[in-house]
């Protein structure tokens, strides 16, 4: 049973005894290297690999050492010529203090790493050093920022004023937010407009594919590199967006305060330095003290970043922009549909405002494009829905939200509402609202702190 579970997992993993002999090595390792099993099983490392030396070979080493070995990547081409891009994590096997073996397991990322390298080949033919670009034709606007909360047209306000700045801003909103939209829009309004804009998720990449793809690199600095730009070389007088901050290693993080502190890049490989003009942008998809917490964003870093913080609400709580972003979008699959679709059933419009929409402004455009797809007359109705929407409105099961999360979320815009009507004056607002101005404050520090 574990010999199956071990060959039927996506990563490859190579075992040897305390003498270097291979113990195991399952179905994944052997497509990697072109291998069968029967090729390196129950022979000497260097038998099976005669291309690796003793200083090669990862296993030999952690088997001298007795150290692990994390994280480290490695292109090698195998015995049919196909190059292999791995990340490898080799370790040792103790049995009550004594070494009896070591074991390796890497995780191919060929794919991937291909598409990073594409990109930055795209991105470099666009030198930004050498061609201005009309990017307002090609980013999304602070036009394209539709809503009627006021706690969003506040954002949109505060996007205004720092769009021009060139401090460092931290986007904070949930997944499916639109957070981007708003990055982009920041970098439209920007001096610096007419040069490059370049966006990197920072999740689901391991950490040496991520800092190659941000710093480049230098031919020679390991097997199979070539000298290239990395994207802060890229976006050098423009913008560089990084999204799911949160999700980048902890190291990685470290070097990128350096670059934001003095402007200096230097690639993997290479000993010398240049300096980069970029602003750079970031999101994170939860609260950043509660990332700062957990460990998985530096204080330091957030404190460097959080110059200026723009924090987007979920739709949940924009019940005002339900009906205007169903109109836009069922608008846009009329366009690209080429359909008439002019009204929407009543009953449809009660369960999006009574639906929580965990995905945000994403799921309800993926929503109207499912009812857009599967409409044929000129109104939506339930049965164009999802099906799990659908069953929800059959079952009578629409989501009944907690009643301190609805009052708390009323209280907030009409607070907004005042201070949009006071133009921001504290003590006005309060009359308004007929609240004393003390207690005016207090909610006002309180939803910053939320």
């Amino acid at each position: 049973m574990i010999r199956g579970i071990l060959n039927a997992i996506d990563e490859a993993i190579h075992a040897v005894d305390k003498n270097g002999i291979t113990i195991f090595y399952n179905e994944v390792a052997a497509r990697h290297d072109g291998l069968t099993p029967r090729e390196v099983l129950g022979k000497h490392v260097l038998e099976a690999f005669p291309s690796l030396t003793k200083e090669t070979s990862t296993l030999l080493q952690v088997l001298q050492t007795k150290q692990p070995i994390v994280q480290q990547a490695q292109r090698y081409q195998n015995i049919n010529g196909q190059f292999i891009d791995t990340i490898n994590t080799t370790i040792p096997i103790m049995l009550q203090g004594q070494l009896v073996g070591a074991v390796e397991i890497a995780k191919d990322y060929s794919t991937i790493k291909k598409l990073g390298e594409k990109v930055l080949d795209l991105q470099a033919r666009v030198n930004p050093s050498s061609r201005k670009r009309d990017t307002k034709n090609q980013l999304y606007t602070t036009a394209d920022i539709l809503t009627n909360d006021p706690a969003l047209l506040q954002v949109k306000k505060q996007l205004e004023k720092v769009a021009y700045a060139d401090s460092s801003v931290l986007v904070v909103g949930e997944t499916g937010t639109g957070k981007e939209l708003f990055v982009q829009a920041i970098h439209a309004l920007s001096p610096r407009n007419q040069h490059a804009f370049i966006a990197q998720n920072c999740a689901a990449l391991p950490e040496s594919l991520l800092e190659s793809l941000l710093f480049g690199t230098t031919k020679g600095s390991y097997t199979g590199a070539v000298d290239r730009p990395g994207l802060f070389e890229l976006a050098d007088g423009g913008t560089l967006f990084l999204d799911e901050m949160n999700s980048m290693p902890l190291e990685l993080q470290a070097k990128l305060l350096r670059v934001l502190e003095d402007g200096i890049v230097r690639r993997i490989g290479n000993q010398k330095t240049c300096r980069v003009n970029v602003r750079i942008i970031a999101a994170i998809n939860e609260s950043p003290l509660d990332c700062v917490q957990k460990g998985t964003l530096r204080p330091d870093l957030y404190y460097r970043l959080n110059v200026f913080s723009l924090l987007i609400p979920p739709l949940r709580e924009r019940s005002f922009d339900i009906e205007l972003l169903t109109s836009h979008f069922i608008e846009m699959f009329n366009d690209r549909f080429q359909k008439n679709v002019q009204n929407i059933d009543h009953s449809v419009l009660q369960l999006f405002h009574q639906y929580h929409w965990p995905g945000n402004v994403r799921e309800l455009k993926h929503t109207i494009e499912h009812a857009m797809i599967m409409a044929d007359g000129a109104k939506l109705s339930i049965i164009h829905l999802p099906l799990q929407l659908q069953q929800m409105k059959k079952s009578g099961e629409t989501k009944i939200r907690p009643l301190r999360e609805v009052l708390q979320e009323t209280e907030t815009a009409l607070i907004q509402e005042a201070l949009r009507q006071t133009g921001g004056n504290i003590q006005q607002a309060a009359v308004l609202l007929d609240l004393p101005r003390q207690t005016l404050q207090y909610k006002l520090q309180k939803q910053t702190k939320v």
